[in-house]
């Protein structure tokens, strides 16, 4: 076996296509877009490398086929609760099952990260944002969402015999949008309902800064300084929903009020994967065309949830439901086509958010990833991440 380093525009090339023999056979599998994976080793598109560093390898059997590929980086920014030393991420990992290959790209990323002064990696995690590439899927081996990780199942087994251990679960919850909501969650609604305070109201395009203001203040109150996550600015958020404009649909992006304050937001997009896995992870010119008629034409019968918070002090009493059975009245309609849903993931180290997405309706995990972590001294106690 041969392992080289990603140094020139060729090798990048080759790095894409590591998976491609790797999942040929594997029907779940959709290819990512190849733009995205590479705006993640852009130093002028990934704010990362402000703090950090990257680096990536690539491995070949004797024969000079392609067999594995690892990547191994490093940001000051990256800490989680509890951590008192530096911790560095793997991800992009990919690799045939031979555990030898895959001990030799763990080796490797391990040296680097030790080189770079780290003492422990975790992984499989992405260099930058937790909510794309996190995570190592661990149950519910079907089709992914839009810049979600998949692999097999016997990647498992390859990081676990290598010594890496369970620092936090990341669960994702589904449910049928069409499926009649339960009577519990209409009678907590109409507790809310019946106070005039109370408002709910779906996203309009024509009016995106206010919901980029909204936006902001729910997820900087619910979220900002738990698990990493840190405080959006408004020029940062308005961006983001400049971005989203050309695929966001109005129906699904939901937000509630208290006399005309934001207290709660219930973020959707349509899964873009159901439409990229047509596009055989190129986004070119025709590729744009041939997108832009899949959505025109092409019904996408599946949503994601991307972001679902209440501020704290309306936690409890019964704002989630609320706004469900808000956006359910649409949802249910007959002229709307989405007929699956799935959120993102909330690490188990978050019961709150947790109980929140139980307390929906009829939810079902839907699947589990893992955050491995791997201490370089094994001296020190392997502690799993605190909970919040």
């Amino acid at each position: 076996m041969h392992i080289f380093p990603v140094t020139n525009q060729s090798e990048k090339k080759l790095f894409l296509k590591v998976p491609l023999s790797i999942y040929q056979k594997d029907s779940n599998w959709i290819r990512p877009l190849d733009k995205d994976i590479e705006e993640v080793f852009d130093e002028k598109k990934n704010k990362s490398f402000r703090f950090g560093k990257a680096m990536r390898w690539i491995l070949k059997d004797a024969n000079g086929k392609l067999i594995g590929r690892i990547a191994a980086f490093h940001q000051k920014k990256y800490k989680n609760k509890g951590d008192e030393i530096p911790v560095g991420g793997i991800g992009f990992f990919e690799c045939i099952n031979n555990q030898e290959a895959a001990d030799l790209l763990f080796d490797n990323a391990k040296h680097w990260l030790i080189n770079e002064k780290m003492e422990a990696m975790d992984g499989p995690i992405n260099f930058g944002e937790r909510d794309r590439w996190w995570g190592l899927v661990t149950e519910g081996f079907h089709e992914p969402m839009y810049c979600m990780n998949y692999n097999p199942p016997y990647y498992i087994e390859l990081f676990e015999n290598y010594g890496f251990k369970l620092f936090y679960n990341q669960v994702c919850f589904g449910m049928y949008p069409k499926k009649p909501l339960n009577n519990k969650i209409w009678e907590r609604h109409d507790l809310i309902a019946a106070d005039p305070n109370f408002s709910a109201k779906h996203l309009k395009k024509n009016n995106l800064d206010k919901f980029a203001h909204d936006f902001t203040e729910v997820y900087n109150k619910a979220w900002a300084g738990h698990g990493g996550m840190k405080e959006l600015s408004i020029d940062h958020v308005r961006l983001m929903f400049n971005k989203m404009k050309p695929v966001i649909d109005e129906k699904i992006i939901w937000f509630a009020y208290y006399q005309n304050k934001p207290i709660a937001l219930f973020l959707n997009l349509p899964d873009l994967n159901q439409w990229f896995k047509k596009l055989n992870g190129k986004f070119g010119l025709l590729q744009k065309m041939y997108f832009l008629w899949l959505k025109q034409f092409q019904k996408n019968k599946k949503f994601t949830g991307l972001a679902f918070g209440i501020i704290p002090e309306y936690q409890g009493k019964g704002i989630d439901t609320y706004i469900i059975a808000e956006s359910a009245k649409l949802l249910q309609a007959d002229n709307i086509h989405y007929s699956t849903y799935e959120m993102q993931w909330i690490g188990d180290f978050n019961p709150k958010m947790l109980n929140i997405a139980k307390n929906l309706g009829d939810v079902f995990e839907s699947r589990k990833l893992t955050t491995y972590r791997y201490l370089f001294d094994k001296t020190i106690p392997f502690q799993r991440h605190p909970i919040l």
